[in-house]
C-alpha cells in the first residue's frame, strides 16, 4: 500500500527562534544547540540536526480533536527547517533508526489500533495498519521518549 509520511509545517514555530530565552520559557519552550548527532530530530525536516545547529523546544498538539486521544508534548524545531518533510513511500532515516510507536486513528480522531516497532520495520506496520479500512491516519512517536515524530496516511 502507497503511504505518505509528513512532517509538521514550520511556519507556526518561526517567530520562536527571534525571541530571547526568558520569553521562550515563558511559552514552555526553550532554546538548544545541538551537540550531539543523534540527539534532536527535527520535527519539520524529519532530519537530525548537525551540531552547532540552533532548535527550539516547544509543546506541540498533533491530536486536536475533542475525543478523549487529544494530545500535546514535546517536539524539536530546527532554525533551518523551512520545508515540511512530504514523501511516499520514503522512511526517513529518523524513523527507520528508532523504537516507535504507531497510533493509527479513525476519521473522528479515536485510537483503532496501535503498535510498537523497530523503525528498520515501518513499512509493514503501516501497510497492516492503513490495511484496515477504519484506518484514517497514523502518528509516530518515538516510543522511548514518547514525542510526537510525524504522520502517515494514504497517498
Amino acid at each position: 500500500m502507497h503511504f505518505r509520511i509528513s512532517g509538521i509545517d514550520p511556519a507556526p514555530f518561526q517567530h520562536l527562534f527571534a525571541m530571547s530565552d526568558d520569553a521562550l520559557a515563558a511559552v514552555r519552550a526553550k532554546r538548544y544547540i545541538a551537540d550531539s548527532k543523534p540527539g534532536f530530530p527535527c520535527r519539520v525536516s524529519l532530519e537530525e540536526a548537525e551540531p552547532g545547529e540552533a532548535l527550539i523546544l516547544t509543546p506541540y498538539s498533533p491530536q486536536m480533536v475533542p475525543t478523549p486521544y487529544q494530545s500535546s508534548g514535546p517536539i524539536f524545531v530546527r532554525e533551518c527547517a523551512k520545508e515540511r518533510f512530504e514523501a511516499v513511500n520514503v522512511v526517513p532515516e529518523q524513523l527507520a533508526t528508532r523504537l516507535l510507536s504507531l497510533r493509527a486513528y479513525d476519521n473522528a480522531g479515536m485510537m483503532v489500533d496501535a503498535e510498537v516497532v523497530d523503525g528498520l520495520e515501518l513499512e509493514k506496520h503501516i501497510d497492516r495498519l492503513l490495511g484496515n479500512d477504519e484506518t484514517s491516519y497514523i502518528h509516530v512517536h518515538f516510543a522511548r521518549r514518547g514525542c510526537y515524530a510525524a504522520r502517515i496516511a494514504r497517498a
